[in-house]
């Protein structure tokens, strides 16, 4: 391996981001360690890239398969420079809907398996002074809508833990990116989608959702390989960064309005705090 060649280690490597971040970095020459469920998915990366990719089976939700899987990943390559946070799913259902299982279910996979496998990793790229956190988000991970809470629960809860980790591991020449899509190709809402059981007093809800996606809305998976990879190179990556057109302003009105919200209801809130003692 030369110095220029980066070792990556990517969950959810079967398809969507995961699988067109991979194949971007072996192109480019690096190395990847790509986990899924079934590493029969990975098949065509093993057969295009060979040894440069090492397929591991992995649940990110067991805890010790994902202590093993990551130092299985360092001692095969010998570093780990790019840690990529990218499995996880959707789940379609309103609050009254979701049922314990399937809201512990989100949670376990989309927050706690990003989180074991920082933990799992951290070590190693703090010792060698350098490393990457990619933690993929969304656009959900800073507002919601309705159908959605437990999946943006759980990207809520990622973004939190991911701005605390960025602070602690600086020190140690270690950055952290929070990757947030908006809408692609990924299948996220196709059949890697969960959906709880519907009651009918909340399909105006749905209907209002889906009314949100309109043409043009949806990006190609594809084109995110180039931007990714800048991230990964630069000298000075972005605590957060958009993936899709549009968000900035959409999200600066979502933050406008929660100001404005603050402010008309500030003089309570300054009551609140009672006479200082």
């Amino acid at each position: 391996m030369t110095a220029a060649e980066k070792v990556w280690l990517i969950t959810g490597t079967s398809r969507g981001f995961g699988r067109e971040w991979a194949q971007a970095a072996l192109e480019r020459g690096d190395r990847v360690a790509a986990t899924a469920r079934d590493t029969a998915s990975l098949k065509a990366l093993t057969d295009a890239h060979g040894d440069r990719v090492l397929p591991i089976a992995l649940d990110v939700t067991d805890k010790a398969a994902v202590d093993a899987a990551v130092a299985r990943a360092h001692d095969h390559f010998g570093r780990l420079d790019v840690v990529v946070n990218n499995a996880g799913y959707g789940h379609f259902g309103t609050i009254e809907e979701v049922t314990e299982e399937e809201a512990r279910a989100q949670i376990e996979t989309n927050l706690f398996g990003a989180l074991w496998v920082t933990k799992a990793a951290l070590p190693y790229l703090r010792a060698q002074g350098s490393g990457h956190f990619l933690q993929v988000s969304s656009i959900g991970g800073l507002t919601a809508f309705p159908n959605l809470g437990l999946y943006h629960a759980s990207k809520w809860g990622l973004e939190a833990f991911s701005q605390s980790l960025a602070q602690e591991v600086a020190p140690f020449g270690v950055h952290v990116t929070i990757v947030e899509p908006t809408g692609y190709s990924t299948d996220w809402g196709g059949s890697s989608a969960a959906h709880s059981t519907p009651i009918d007093v909340y399909e105006p809800a749905r209907a209002a959702r889906a009314a949100r996606t309109r043409p043009g809305m949806v990006g190609d998976p594809a084109a995110t390989r180039g931007p990714v990879l800048e991230i990964v190179d630069a000298e000075n990556p972005p605590l957060r960064f958009f993936l899709g057109r549009g968000q900035v302003d959409r999200i600066s009105a979502e933050y406008d309005n929660r100001v404005e919200t603050w402010r008309a209801w500030e003089p309570l809130s300054e009551q609140a705090h009672g006479d200082p003692r």
